[in-house]
């Protein structure tokens, strides 16, 4: 039906003749010359209809969006653009076909819409159509390849797993599928393909890698979907250094093709204890400085009894310093900044603005002195601004981290064009729930211990360590893997210290710990955010601009209108009532 698509005719196509098809994206009537923008996914060519052509009063009546194919001869511009790849060109039409008409768009298919989100997602097919929707999914597309080759020339085999499993509630909540045939007993959707990956290691499959949908029924933010996408890999005979090798030269492909970038490795690495008392995150952003900074010694010598109640009390003061910031937040934005940290759940904020008067909402309890020494200690320059939190070591790191970012981005300290990538090692293997009143594994229950902390498990859970290890880059978490537990005494300790019981082991996981008996490899993996990964490349903020069917923040996809009631048929099939 064409010969040639609307992103590739250049000069050296001069008198040739075309057939182009696409969507009309502007007509312009210049002087009765009738100009047309043909687009498709490829790219743009202006089109030209002569007064004189048989077609003109078709061109005359084309609308936004109608579907069209034409024949022409190429011929050069006389008025060149050269922000068009083809605006050294245009077609002089002589057949014009209407393929299909096309009702005024809900939303501008353009680079740049005004259309709310809500809009884009209802009419997702035309928000498609936009240019930098269909390159996001192109550079996806791309992304995807690179990574397929790579696997494959280390010799990865990609494996399918199942999607319908065993519900494992540990973790996030399992989407549930009932079965028709066992009435009463229902499949999950994988969170992760996590059991059967390490079962392929006792299989003897070495080196398996997957890009795999994987579900997880929680609530949904910028950065998170109810189903998501997994560059899933796992190696036999590694350690942790192997798998964060392979990782990286993964990585570094997908720069490379997609972008042409090279990144630089290996990637730093820091342990986890330092990015969460130095940037108040376990996904630290190193674009920027801005370092939190434990006062507490200087708070406790202060008169003030809220830093010294809760310095008694086991907990810390800490700050951060906004580097000549103290004249560009008034007292109203500082409120602010205060419900920022509120809401990672300090108690409150104190703040200090160090010019040439010292002021803020401690000043007064500060003497000389110590005003002196907190210049010296946390290197204060006049128009400096401190913000300061007295809470649990937790609480003060957390929310001041989440002011780390919002400072960043609001005094313009972040690069958007560096690729800041990092490894966080070194992750307790633990953490404590207050909604169990019990320890559970900070990552999943099959990870394993650092060398020598195997004992710690069950005495001392808060001091355990594990083979664990997060890739991170510019404050996003790419993916998550660790060294697995590979015989049956640690995993049965792993079940113990997380409260599970023999009985309720075997019910969730018997199948695999039995294959643990039948001489399982040292093995180890890793899973990237493949969504988040392309979300990065595209410069976006938000995973909806990289999935081509995403759910809205509601949960629903507002194109189909799912999740939507089902026949009464169905249900009963099911032996399933619905409580109104």
């Amino acid at each position: 039906m064409r010969t040639n698509t609307n992103g590739e005719l250049r000069l050296s196509d001069v008198n040739k003749i075309v057939t182009l098809t696409g969507w009309v994206s502007k007509k312009r009537d210049l002087g009765g010359l009738v100009f047309i923008d043909l687009r498709d996914r490829y790219g743009t060519t202006q089109l030209i209809v002569d007064p004189e052509n048989q077609c003109y009063d078709l061109a005359v009546s084309l609308k936004s969006e109608y579907v069209i194919k034409v024949t022409g001869k190429v011929v050069e511009r006389s008025s060149k653009n050269p922000n068009m790849p083809t605006g050294d060109i245009e077609v002089l039409v002589d057949e014009l076909v209407i393929l299909n008409e096309a009702e005024l768009p809900p939303l501008l298919i353009q680079d740049q819409t005004d259309a709310l989100e809500e809009t884009r997602m209802r009419y997702r097919y035309l928000d498609l159509r936009r240019p930098t929707m269909q390159n996001n999914l192109v550079l996806r597309h791309k992304t995807c390849m690179a990574i397929r080759n790579y696997f494959d020339e280390l010799n990865f085999v990609e494996v399918e797993t199942p999607i319908l499993g065993k519900s494992t509630p540990e973790g996030a909540r399992d989407f549930l599928v009932p079965s028709r045939v066992h009435q009463g007993s229902f499949y999950a959707l994988p969170q992760s393909p996590q059991l059967y990956k390490q079962l392929l290691m006792v299989a003897g499959m070495d080196r398996y890698f997957q890009i795999v949908k994987c579900f997880r029924d929680e609530d949904l933010r910028a950065d998170r979907q109810l189903e998501f996408t997994q560059v899933d890999l796992e190696m036999s005979f590694v350690d942790e250094i192997d798998v964060q090798n392979v990782t990286e030269g993964c990585l570094k492909r997908v720069w490379k093709e997609v972008l042409n970038e090279d990144i630089v490795t290996p990637f730093p690495r820091m342990k986890y204890e330092d990015a969460m008392n130095n940037y108040g995150s376990d996904k630290p952003d190193t674009r920027f400085e801005m370092l939190l900074q434990n006062i507490t010694d200087w708070a406790n010598k202060l008169d003030f009894s809220i830093f010294k109640d809760n310095i008694a009390n086991g907990g810390v003061v800490k700050a951060v310093v906004a580097k000549g910031a103290a004249s560009k937040y008034s007292r109203k934005e500082i409120d602010r900044l205060t419900n920022v940290a509120k809401k990672y759940h300090a108690k409150g904020l104190a703040w200090v603005k160090y010019e040439d008067t010292l002021s803020g909402s401690i000043a007064k309890f500060i003497t000389d002195d110590l005003l002196e020494e907190l210049v010296m200690t946390l290197k204060l320059e006049k128009g400096d601004l401190v913000l300061i939190v007295s809470d649990s070591l937790e609480n003060a790191n957390t929310s001041l981290g989440a002011l780390r970012l919002t400072l960043g981005n609001e005094l313009n300290l972040i690069d958007p064009d560096k690729f800041n990538f990092l490894w966080v090692v070194d992750w307790p293997l633990f953490e404590y729930s207050e909604e169990d009143g019990r320890y559970v594994a900070a990552h999943h229950p099959f990870t394993s211990p650092k060398d020598g902390h195997e004992e710690l498990m069950l005495e001392h859970p808060e001091l355990t360590k594990a083979k664990a290890y997060d890739v991170v880059l510019n404050g996003y978490e790419l993916g998550g893997g660790s060294i697995r537990i590979f015989n049956q005494e640690t995993q049965s300790k792993m079940f113990k210290a997380i409260g599970l019981s023999d009985e309720e082991v075997k019910v969730k996981f018997s199948y695999f710990v039995d294959a643990l008996k039948y001489g399982t490899p040292p093995h180890g993996g890793l899973a990237l955010g493949l969504d988040r990964v392309v979300m990065l490349i595209t410069k976006n903020n938000n995973l909806r601009e990289v999935i081509a069917f995403p759910k809205a923040a509601s949960a629903k996809c507002l194109m189909s209108n799912c999740p939507t009631p089902v026949a009464d048929s169905q249900l009963d099939e099911l032996k399933i009532k619905v409580n109104e």
